[in-house]
């Protein structure tokens, strides 16, 4: 786990393997950002120049190395390109430091202390780069063998961030680091979910998870296994979970911050693996099927988060947790299933399994009549088709919440983008024999996924549906502060919206 510390030392007098300033693109060329003057001096005022001779550009992301000069106590200077300077002396925007500094921790990768001399002008500053920094020094190795590392072939973390310019005595400091190292671990640990092979991570051992989390952070948690599920009447679970040998779950996981506190559910779509069902997923489809479980990860790690910051609201989690897999017991194309609604539904597409889980769990969560329902879902390709991979879609039955959604992902820095649901796509949902069929129209399919979802949410309640398909899970190079695999999104926008609950401006 790496450490996070504030310090008041110079960048230049502070003991360290490397030292982490930044570079941007100035009108006349390269310039050295704010928090390395003491690192300039010691290059006589030309680090500027040396990083151009290197081929520094300043670019967002690019990495130039160099050995530091003699009054440097730091081996390595490491610079981070932070794009274009701001205009008129302004600083720097959040999630520029953020991503900085994860790209630097990741290049530090293997060394044991790093001095981030990045532009900080308060606590806020403060707070986006260590957050950075630690989530960008994220690696997953459980599953590498000992020779690989022992060789050096699989770096360890870099194990200790330093950022300069925080003052650690500082009340509103040391909340902002406190905050970005609870941030930081709980999206890290819905990374390692997300990670985690299926063999070793299904219902019942996510379950199991969930409740060893609970006991050391005072949450409460109640688990309805197959048979719990079956006696209440849970027929989207079970009928995605019946074809698997290991048996569906749905957790119920809680924070509680008192009485007449306003109160948050959060969902989460936990499929541990998604084969496609008797509607088989073909090859090159379902290798990385193992990560559509993030939301109910993703889900997890924002009530564990809610509860280690101590916000003043309730905040309850819903994890649908179940296998999609092919068998003799497996829910067939045609079959119809009767939901925890009562409302019964024709299954067209054994693959649409995810919105079936999803609306057990909104319903039994609207029956403890929250002040909002959102549920967070690797819910559709058509969605990844509209967005890319970096943006997830936000739909709500209430505009104000979506855009208030909408704009505190842009606040913590993940990318979303508000979605409508069109009224006439509600007609393709319709069976001739069920009140509703699992599929509609292939055109505008994450959209129609968001009606399907609707229809299960109790009147008078506000609710949002969140499809994270893109972002989820990261199959190319690392960028900024986002690993190649699980990327833990969503995770920052649900604490964000607890704290503003708790503040009373959410609602």
């Amino acid at each position: 786990m790496t450490a996070l510390t504030l310090s008041t030392s110079s960048a230049a007098s502070l003991r360290a393997d490397a030292v982490v300033v930044g570079v941007a693109k100035g009108p006349k060329g390269l310039v050295v950002a704010s928090g390395a003057e003491a690192i300039d001096q010691a290059f006589d005022g030309k680090l500027a120049a040396t990083l151009e001779t290197l081929g520094a550009a300043g670019g967002e992301g690019e990495v130039t190395k160099l050995p530091a000069p003699a009054g440097v106590k730091a081996a390595v200077v490491l610079a981070v390109g932070l794009g274009e300077a701001p205009a008129d002396g302004g600083g720097h925007a959040a999630e520029t430091l953020r991503r900085a500094a994860g790209v630097a921790a990741r290049t530090l990768a293997g060394a044991k202390k790093a001095a981030f001399a990045l532009p900080v002008s308060g606590a806020q500053d403060t707070e986006a780069v260590a957050t950075g920094a630690l989530l960008g020094a994220y690696v997953f190795t459980s599953y590498r063998g000992g020779k690989e590392k022992a060789s050096g072939a699989v770096k360890e973390p870099l194990a200790e961030i330093a950022v300069l310019g925080g003052k650690p005595r500082d009340k509103a400091f040391k909340a902002a680091a406190e905050r970005a190292i609870t941030v930081a671990e709980e999206v890290n640990r819905a990374r390692d979910l997300i990670n985690i092979p299926s063999n070793d991570l299904f219902p019942k051992s996510f379950a199991e998870t969930v409740q060893a989390a609970a006991k050391e952070h005072g949450l409460k948690v109640e688990v309805l296994d197959e048979k719990a599920l079956t006696k209440g009447g849970y027929g989207g679970i079970m009928g995605v979970g019946q074809g698997s040998a290991n048996p569906p779950r749905l957790v119920k996981v809680a924070y509680t911050a008192g009485r007449n506190k306003p109160h948050l559910a959060f969902i989460g779509k936990g499929i541990t693996y998604d084969s496609g069902g008797i509607s088989l997923k073909p090859a090159g489809h379902n290798e990385t099927m193992k990560c559509d479980m993030s939301g109910a990860a993703a889900v997890f790690a924002a009530v564990v988060a809610a509860a280690r910051l101590g916000l003043d609201a309730n905040v309850t989690g819903w994890l649908a947790l179940a296998e999609n897999m092919p068998s003799g017991t497996a829910t067939r194309p045609g079959d119809v299933l009767r939901m925890y609604s009562g409302k019964t539904v024709e299954v067209l597409n054994t693959d649409a399994e995810g919105r079936l889980v999803l609306a057990d769990a909104i319903t039994r969560a609207g029956e403890e009549k929250p002040d909002a329902i959102i549920d967070v879902a690797t819910l559709t390709g058509a969605m990844v088709l509209a967005l890319g991979d970096r943006t997830f879609g936000v739909m709500a039955n209430d505009d104000a919440f979506r855009t208030a959604i909408h704009e505190a992902a842009g606040e913590v820095g993940e990318a979303s983008w508000p979605m409508p649901l069109p009224a006439e796509l509600r007609k393709g949902l319709d069976s001739p024999i069920a009140d509703m069929a699992n599929m509609g129209e292939r055109m505008g399919g994450g959209l129609t996924a968001g009606i399907f979802l609707k229809e299960f949410v109790a009147e008078g309640i506000t609710w949002a549906h969140l499809d994270i398909a893109g972002p989820a899970f990261h199959e190319g190079a690392p960028y900024g502060y986002t690993p190649k695999g699980g990327t833990g999104s969503s995770v920052r926008t649900l604490v964000r919206l607890a704290e503003l609950a708790a503040a009373g401006e959410l609602f």
